[in-house]
């Protein structure tokens, strides 16, 4: 039985042979995903922004000057996700079957600033994977919340951004190991 986060031959993810994005010669290319099965796939990803405590009792009492923070943010990365192939240069345009940015309030211990956890999931049936379009939402919906929240709090820090778990293809699950309090 291999580990979850080994590709099927039980090789360590990261650790292939070929940059899927390189040809023989090594110039760029967009991957041909034309004889791809068409499955259903799914991404998870997340990131936090760190904070002052006054900055997240705006945002939870709905009080910053801005409007509705976390709703904004919440838009801003499902629209994201849709446009990343826009971003990204090599990227394929997907059609997304599902989008969805989920919040959780972190509190301050004793070595860190109160905190807003993001995750945001990504799914779609088709030829490729969505995990860049769930990191695209997560780095989008934490600079939305960075940006509606600025004038009171310039630090702010976004922190642990990275994929959690993927689901579908031929490569199969990948599920990252969590430290730190992290939840996938």
């Amino acid at each position: 039985m291999s580990n979850a986060n080994s590709t099927p031959d039980n090789t360590p993810p990261g650790t292939g042979s070929e940059l899927t994005h390189f040809d023989n010669k090594g110039d760029a290319h967009m991957v041909n995903i034309a004889g791809k099965a068409m499955t259903h796939r799914k991404a998870v990803a997340g990131g936090r922004i760190e904070m002052q405590q006054h900055t997240l009792d705006l945002i939870q009492s709905a009080q910053a000057a801005k409007g509705d923070v976390l709703g904004v943010a919440r838009v801003a990365g499902i629209m994201a996700a849709k446009k990343t192939s826009e971003l990204i240069p090599l990227c394929h345009p997907i059609m997304l079957t599902r989008v969805a940015i989920e919040f959780e309030v972190v509190k301050a211990t004793t070595t860190t600033l109160p905190a807003i956890q993001c995750l945001a999931i990504a799914e779609t049936t088709g030829g490729t994977g969505v995990e860049m379009e769930a990191l695209t939402a997560v780095n989008v919906t934490l600079l939305t919340i960075y940006d509606m929240c600025k004038a009171v709090d310039r630090g702010m820090t976004m922190t642990d951004v990275r994929l959690l778990e993927k689901h579908g293809g031929k490569s199969g699950s990948y599920v990252a190991e969590l430290t730190g309090g992290q939840r996938a």
